[in-house]
């Protein structure tokens, strides 16, 4: 954008209308992605505080079960 400032052709205002239409449309979508991202770590974060124990056994067996696959060849 900053290196098409001085032009002034017809194309040009064309193409920095719809770069800055696609940067503002890319700018909305990140900040709705972080919010969700934000939302799921707090209901995990809940879940985790609720339920410590059966936590633990699950990630125990995703750790297990993720070294398993590793190791094999």
């Amino acid at each position: 954008m900053k290196a098409t400032a001085n032009q002034a052709g017809e194309k040009v205002v064309e193409l920095r209308e719809r770069l800055s239409t696609a940067l503002e449309s890319a700018k909305a979508t990140a900040q709705r992605l972080e919010e969700k991202a934000i939302e799921a770590a707090k209901a995990t974060d809940r879940t985790i505080r609720e339920h410590p124990y059966p936590s633990i056994g699950i990630a125990f067996g995703v750790g297990l079960l993720i070294g398993v696959l590793v190791a094999r060849k």
